[in-house]
């Protein structure tokens, strides 16, 4: 089906997604479950898991540094250049979106660009402000459902807890941002060098395989 073939990258990234977040939900479960039984505790329903700060905390921490990942990404190369890479642009070639009113004219340009000046500067940057914007989200995400979870083992444990406010000062909430954070910026810049000299058939994000070292860009 056309369709399908048409949209095959985003339906398999999406089953790819519910198969590994299903994995998660479930394990975690059985790890928050095997937890209880050790403390002598009774342990959560899968529906009360679920809605856990434990859960969602995990959940949206790694949402997070994906989305500042991904963010920080297409900001920085739309600044930045990697000679060689297939994932910059060419630091030799001409702008590519210079005079995006004479564009707009273009059969096909998005109407958008033919709204006026502040319209066009927000949508030729809507895709970094998108992004940053599901960064802020689920950061705001990860740290409320960790002061939760943290508060609740403050509690456990007879001591008190802090505030959701207070608790964006703790050192674990940043301990838990900064090993993802690192993780994402060190794979993103293994990309963009491996680019340089490796190449992946067929694929958009590498160099034609007979393309030399120097070229630069798709």
């Amino acid at each position: 089906m056309r369709l399908l073939r048409n949209n095959s990258l985003t339906i398999i990234l999406l089953l790819l997604f519910a198969g590994s977040i299903i994995g998660q939900w479930l394990t975690g479960w059985h790890v928050a479950t095997e937890d209880a039984a050790r403390h002598g505790a009774s342990a959560m329903s899968l529906g009360a898991y679920t809605r856990s700060p434990e859960f969602l905390s995990s959940v949206f921490e790694n949402w997070e540094s994906e989305f500042l990942q991904m963010s920080a990404y297409v900001v920085l190369t739309a600044m930045l250049v990697q000679r060689g890479s297939s994932e910059s642009k060419d630091p030799d070639g001409p702008p590519r979106d210079a005079h995006l009113a004479a564009q707009a004219m273009k059969p096909g340009a998005p109407a958008i660009l033919r709204k006026g000046r502040l319209a066009r500067a927000l949508y030729s940057r809507s895709l970094g402000i998108a992004l940053f914007v599901l960064f802020l989200l689920s950061f705001v995400m990860h740290w409320t459902q960790s002061a939760h979870a943290a508060a609740d083992e403050a509690r456990e444990h007879g001591e008190a807890a802090l505030s959701t406010i207070a608790y964006l000062g703790d050192p674990q909430l940043w301990f838990e941002s900064f090993q993802n954070w690192q993780s994402e910026f060190l794979s993103t810049a293994v990309l963009v060098l491996l680019s340089i000299i490796l190449r992946q058939r067929e694929s958009p994000e590498s160099k034609a395989v007979a393309a030399p070292h120097s070229h630069t860009g798709d």
